[in-house]
């Protein structure tokens, strides 16, 4: 081990020189996007006189956090983001709950029909939910819950998860096929049940792909915009995308465009603390699920 610590890569010109085209668009993207999220954090803590004005990084009345409290309160934002914190935890545990005994299953046991779903869904993954959506509100439609706000925000969850299992099932398939069968084996011989072999073995030693895949499909869920639109017909039922879309075109009578921007900064703050945690996470399952 201390002979592999002494060795260092050395430095190659070459090499660098030929990596500096993507060193350079890297740089700028994340410059602008340290910019434009900069500006939008001053406007949220700016007047909406000042942003018009183009003084919102020079603060000429002082720092605003009253924006934010407006925005969570009359805003509407703590309905909007309660909603969406509803829609994507309750969702995620669904998912996992769901799509992790059948990746186990379609990766470690051969059976008839196996090939023939995983085939299934891996289609299902490139069906555009333009084509299935109409034919969805004409059942939820004729079930009379539209106008339930319990029932309907129970629906909203079910094709939340309906629409990300394919994804999750086949995004975990790898995570379960590349783990060794000598765990198996070994609890087997020790008379431990195939189901319990899971949840205690296997289910925590493919926790890097379960939580990077928990990850995109709570960011996804989040950020839902279409399924939300046509389903969530009531305030008290819009998540965060519909709910800022609402607050935009409110934004022509009202012109509280600091208030605005505080709420973008409110909404965005979940999956920013996720990605800012939790990147190693996400980098470690991605690169887990290529290797094995």
């Amino acid at each position: 081990m201390a002979k592999e610590n002494k060795i260092k890569t050395k430095f190659n010109l070459k090499k660098e020189l030929k990596l500096a085209p993507g060193y350079i668009i890297i740089i700028l993207w994340t410059l602008f996007i340290f910019v434009l999220l900069g500006w939008i954090l001053a406007a949220s803590m700016s007047t909406t006189a000042d942003i018009f004005a183009g003084d919102a990084l020079k603060f000429p009345t002082g720092l605003h956090f009253e924006n934010y409290i407006q925005a969570w309160g009359s805003g509407g934002v703590q309905t909007f983001f309660m909603n969406s914190l509803l829609y994507s935890l309750v969702s995620c545990v669904l998912l996992v709950l769901i799509c992790a005994p059948a990746a186990y299953v379609l990766a470690r046991f051969t059976f008839l029909g196996n090939k023939i779903i995983q085939t299934s869904f891996v289609s299902a993954m490139g069906v555009p939910i333009t084509m299935i959506v109409l034919p969805l509100f004409g059942v939820v439609a004729n079930m009379g819950i539209l106008n339930n706000i319990s029932a309907s925000k129970v629906t909203l969850i079910f094709l939340y998860v309906g629409i990300n299992i394919p994804y999750t099932i086949i995004f975990l398939l790898t995570f379960f096929a590349n783990l060794s069968r000598t765990y198996e084996e070994a609890a087997a011989i020790d008379g431990c049940p195939p189901s319990k072999t899971f949840w205690k073995i296997m289910f925590p030693m493919a926790q890097s792909g379960i939580v990077t895949v928990t990850i995109f499909n709570f960011i996804n869920i989040w950020n839902e915009y279409f399924l939300s639109l046509i389903f969530a017909n009531n305030d008290q039922l819009r998540p965060v995308a519909v709910g800022l879309y609402g607050m935009l075109e409110s934004m022509q009578y009202t012109g509280n465009w600091a208030g605005m921007f505080a709420a973008v900064m409110i909404v965005f703050l979940p999956t920013f603390i996720l990605y800012l945690f939790l990147s190693e996470k996400i980098i470690g399952g991605i690169t887990g699920g290529i290797k094995g």
